[in-house]
């Protein structure tokens, strides 16, 4: 695969692979993706818009220049931002690799960080020597202005050129609770969800803080993804329920879709709302909502890919690996896309009375 480039979330020449249940491929088109969708199925995508999550700053115990990812929060509150999980980097930016950033100065609870307008203090540590518990001082509306003007969205060195926000917000972003883009919206645009009404089916969002996608650390790569809120309104809810009835699929846009409603459909009936996205959904996942899921292309061994497991056996995986190095299929939030249908089948759905067959 080659690493996208380019902060272009539509180009024309855009490529999707589709993977069906029985694990068959198909090339095609991104923009034929509704080709590939059926009457009555249910297409989720999540209409996070994403903050300018990193902030160049000095540790001043050090007098050490440092960047902040910002990489979680436990609640959508907007008025509750005063403190998250952050990622601290020494002197750098995203032109450098992640992988080959320098370190921090040494960090301390207590530590006070100046972050441009804001000021912050290290509460405590997280495990691990750059990611930490961090406290913003000032008030709601001060916060969100420091954030606005002095922070940048989160870049990696694959894209060469400073990103501005509005490159990584996605069509139908709303609240701003996304540390990441949740890219796989990128796909989206609106003439594709007036085909989806055309075509008899349905659209839905839910609200789901998009984490971090790589920390730079193959031992804090590992802990991911972070726990991440959510939120599902009763709109989408009750769209679901439609959907089981009729025999239609759940077509989620993106992991951070699958995480809130396998999360939220873990303990059985689905209820509109907030929660907190713990599990790690892979090989063994109980798949109870969702039927296939359209996202990136993700290269083996990431948090990403593990997610894709679920949905498909390693060897239809490979396969897929090899199709996507084979047709120059391009990686990253800005490459192309995967559309693949869960391949075992499902359990009885935990909130109608039967569960259709979808396969």
């Amino acid at each position: 695969m080659i690493a996208a480039s380019l902060p272009a979330q539509r180009p024309p020449d855009a490529k999707l692979l589709v993977v069906d249940s029985r694990g068959r491929l198909n090339h095609a088109p991104r923009s034929a993706l509704t080709e590939f969708l059926r009457p009555r199925d249910l297409v989720i995508a999540n209409d996070a818009a994403t903050l300018p999550a990193s902030l160049e700053g000095v540790h001043l115990p050090t007098s050490g220049p440092i960047e902040v990812r910002l990489a979680g929060r436990r609640t959508l509150d907007v008025n509750d931002v005063q403190e998250f999980s952050a990622i601290v980097f020494g002197p750098g930016d995203f032109r450098t690799r992640t992988e080959d950033r320098s370190a921090p100065p040494r960090l301390m609870p207590g530590d006070r960080l100046a972050l441009g307008p804001l000021s912050a203090m290290i509460k405590r540590l997280l495990g691990h020597p750059r990611l930490v518990s961090l406290r913003f001082e000032g008030s709601p509306d001060e916060i969100w202005a420091g954030l606005a003007h002095h922070g940048h969205p989160i870049q990696y060195a694959h894209v060469p050129a400073p990103l501005a926000l509005w490159d990584v917000w996605t069509p139908i972003a709303g609240p701003p609770v996304a540390f990441e883009p949740p890219s796989a919206g990128f796909a989206l645009d609106w003439q594709a969800l007036a085909h989806m009404r055309t075509k008899g089916v349905e659209f839905a969002t839910l609200t789901h803080a998009a984490g971090i996608s790589s920390t730079g650390d193959i031992e804090l790569d590992r802990q991911l993804p972070f726990d991440e809120p959510y939120r599902i309104p009763e709109a989408t809810v009750a769209a679901l329920r439609r959907t089981h009835t009729s025999g239609g699929r759940v077509v989620a846009v993106g992991t951070t879709v699958v995480r809130a409603l396998e999360q939220a459909g873990r303990q059985g009936l689905i209820q509109p709302g907030g929660g907190l996205a713990t599990q790690r959904i892979g090989l063994g996942t109980q798949m109870r909502i969702v039927d296939a899921i359209l996202s990136g292309t993700h290269e083996p061994g990431s948090s990403h890919y593990e997610l894709l497991r679920a949905f498909a056996d390693d060897d239809t995986l490979q396969e897929v690996t090899s199709e996507l190095n084979a047709h120059g299929y391009r990686t990253h939030e800005f490459g192309d896309s995967v559309l693949i249908e869960r391949m075992t089948p499902a359990p009885r759905k935990t909130f109608v009375d039967h569960k259709p067959d979808c396969s």
